[in-house]
């Protein structure tokens, strides 16, 4: 079975086209067949002017015109498509929405927070966590960061925060969300201790790169930190030329390393693991579910 799952974030919109293939045993594989991601930006818009201006819009559409014929031509069989939080504050989201329904086919669910985590969850992450073990799954984004939380395999709470990357590029995120931020986690994981977190998204994935670390091994806090202190001394030019990073991983690549570090320090973990998973594999998964009715 071909699925598809578009995730059209703050930062990017991403399409991931899958095969899921049962295996014998009754597990599924899930074989990656092609992975695109457009840095379309609709947060910078958003957060700054509360609406996606018409240049940005123009390149919306044409990057969905190419997502439904690059899904045509691996033959999709179900695909869905999902917006998260930039679309959730725009103005002229369902508007612009509406309009690539019309010429595309593709529509669009704008998600919420909490539907977004719920989603996540979907990627069956839990299903490799230790049962005397619990764990913070962050999820960071350009908009928003969504916050799992697990312990002896079960879910103790699912959040989302308007503190994303680009938001805090654009100025947005005010002292009283980090501080909700902070007291809520505090709060809500002080009798869970130790914690260990799980990290997923294209800016902690690029530092593990960095790392040169094994799959499956974790980024220690305090690595986390140096690179944040060294990248925030770097100018975007030279985080371009000596670390290699795209225009739209250079600048959000700080503010990503803040969030991380930040929450990690609250609920007290040493090591965030990052399997490389978001919020692409869990519609993929899920539409699986639906279609199967596994």
């Amino acid at each position: 079975m071909i699925l598809a799952a578009i995730d059209i974030g703050s930062n990017a919109a991403r399409l991931l086209i899958s095969e899921a293939l049962p295996y014998s045993d009754g597990t599924v594989d899930f074989t990656k067949l092609n992975l695109l991601r457009i840095p379309l930006r609709l947060g910078i818009d958003v957060f700054s002017k509360g609406f996606i201006s018409p240049e940005r819009r123009e390149i919306f559409m044409e990057t969905m015109k190419a997502y439904q014929l690059l899904m045509k031509v691996y033959k999709v069989e179900h695909m869905r498509a999902c917006a998260t939080s930039a679309m959730r504050d725009a103005s002229n989201g369902k508007e612009i929405i509406e309009q690539i329904k019309q010429e595309t086919g593709i529509a669009i669910d704008i998600i919420s927070g909490s539907e977004e985590a719920n989603i996540i969850y979907e990627t069956h992450i839990a299903e490799n966590l230790s049962y005397n073990k619990s764990y913070l799954y962050i999820d960071v984004g350009g908009g928003s960061t969504e916050l799992t939380f697990y312990s002896q395999n079960k879910i103790v709470f699912k959040e989302s925060f308007n503190i994303g990357t680009i938001r805090l590029l654009q100025n947005t995120v005010s002292e009283t969300t980090w501080d909700s931020l902070r007291v809520f986690l505090k709060t809500n994981v002080k009798n869970y201790a130790p914690i260990e977190a799980i990290g997923s998204g294209g800016n902690i994935n690029k530092i593990f790169s960095l790392s040169k670390r094994k799959e499956g091994k974790p980024l220690p806090i305090e690595l986390l930190k140096e690179y944040y202190k060294e990248l925030s001394f770097a100018s975007i030019a030279e985080r371009k030329h000596f670390y290699g990073f795209r225009d739209d991983r250079a600048d959000v690549i700080v503010p990503a390393l803040q969030i991380y570090i930040s929450i990690m320090r609250w609920v007290g973990a040493t090591e965030v693991y990052v399997p490389k998973i978001g919020l692409s594999d869990g519609i993929v998964r899920m539409l699986y579910k639906e279609n199967v009715g596994v």
